[in-house]
């Protein structure tokens, strides 16, 4: 026989060590479950806060989607409007363009006419009268015209055939346009076609 079954008070102290390790591992299991339940109601349903913590995030998303759609819905409209109104603007350029192929002849008409003639006069005036109306009808369309003569030499509006010396101008200036340029609205139709001056080699 055991001395644990001769000693009846060692006996009751594993009793009392069982009973106390039994009820620490019940609150442990309580304490546990609780923390489980704790964003549940009885019915396993969440607890009001963790529904007003997942409605709030879901506020937040969904706010976040709405702004994104509202500014790509913008940008859309914007490039929308920006492509209308280039085609508002430009839906002559195809047309303005042919009609530079009148407005070069009859420049070059009246070059080559003989103002002194008188027999020419009034052909050569209706023929500038004519030039005229053209010019000022493609105005009407915003359809400019570039005579550069004289100005700075600009690469975005003129095209330079030539260099020349030529002590009298400015350098880097236009000096004669051998061919007027065009332009739609502010965009280019057609540059100048244009000689430009350079200061002289051997300056006196």
């Amino acid at each position: 026989m055991s001395n644990q079954e001769h000693n009846p008070d060692v006996v009751s102290s594993i009793d009392e060590d069982n009973e106390t390790i039994g009820e620490s591992v019940e609150g442990q299991s309580e304490s546990i479950q609780a923390e489980s339940q704790e964003n549940e109601s009885p019915s396993g349903e969440l607890s009001p806060e963790a529904q007003i913590e997942n409605l709030q995030e879901e506020l937040v998303k969904t706010k976040d989607d709405a702004l994104r759609m509202v500014a790509e819905a913008q940008n859309i409209k914007r490039r929308a409007e920006k492509d209308i109104d280039n085609a508002r603007k430009f839906a002559l350029e195809k047309f303005s363009g042919e009609l530079l192929i009148v407005a070069d002849n009859l420049e070059r008409a009246l070059d080559a006419a003989d103002r002194s003639n008188e027999d020419l006069k009034p052909l050569v005036e209706g023929v500038e009268l004519t030039q005229k109306s053209l010019i000022d009808t493609l105005a009407k369309f915003n359809v400019e015209q570039l005579n550069p003569l004289g100005e700075p030499f600009d690469p975005q509006y003129h095209q330079a055939i030539s260099m020349v010396e030529n002590p009298d101008a400015e350098p880097n200036s236009v000096t004669l346009v051998m061919q007027k340029g065009y332009t739609l609205n502010g965009r280019l139709l057609r540059p100048a076609m244009v000689m430009v001056a350079k200061a002289p080699a051997n300056p006196v």
